[in-house]
């Protein structure tokens, strides 16, 4: 049995757009991709054919994916009305004590995490020590260059 995807409802949504426009939009522009490839003639030598092969390929790679996510998607309830408490979806200023910089984060489910976007998981050290906390109160996470020490500077639940 596949493992349970623990999503926010809007990256549920996000993957379900995702999905539906890869499978009717995508799709299509490749499938024309390869007709005009394969109008050029002899295809062993044809870069374009190749091309629209791989992005093919890639296309209905990622549409398993997506499918396998959503369909062992558990959508993240949020019944906490707690407008001061980090959870799921919580958008987090946190104020780093030894580089005395703030820096922000947003809670996801794993398979929304991404670091590039401060977009980080319930499931990481700095994500579940966050979780249930409340401004002014200081969050302490094992690192491999030791212990990182966060004052909580604001959280926002919409």
């Amino acid at each position: 049995m596949a493992e349970k995807q623990f999503l926010t409802k809007k990256g549920y949504e996000e993957r379900v757009a995702l999905l539906e426009n890869l499978k009717v939009v995508r799709r299509k522009e490749v499938a024309q991709k390869l007709k005009d490839a394969r109008e050029q003639g002899d295809l062993s030598e044809n870069a374009e054919y190749d091309a629209a092969k791989d992005e093919q390929r890639d296309i209905e790679t990622r549409i398993t994916e997506l499918e396998s996510i959503l369909a062992n998607a558990e959508i993240i309830q949020d019944t906490d009305k707690s407008k001061d408490k980090v959870k799921m979806e919580s958008v987090v200023v946190l104020h780093d004590v030894d580089y005395d910089e703030d820096i922000e984060y947003t809670i996801v489910g794993s398979s929304e995490a991404d670091t590039l976007h401060n977009r980080i998981s319930n499931e990481s050290p700095l994500g579940a020590a966050m979780i249930g906390k409340k401004v002014g109160e200081t969050v302490k996470v094992e690192a491999p260059a030791g212990e990182i020490e966060y004052k909580i500077v604001s959280v926002k639940n919409d």
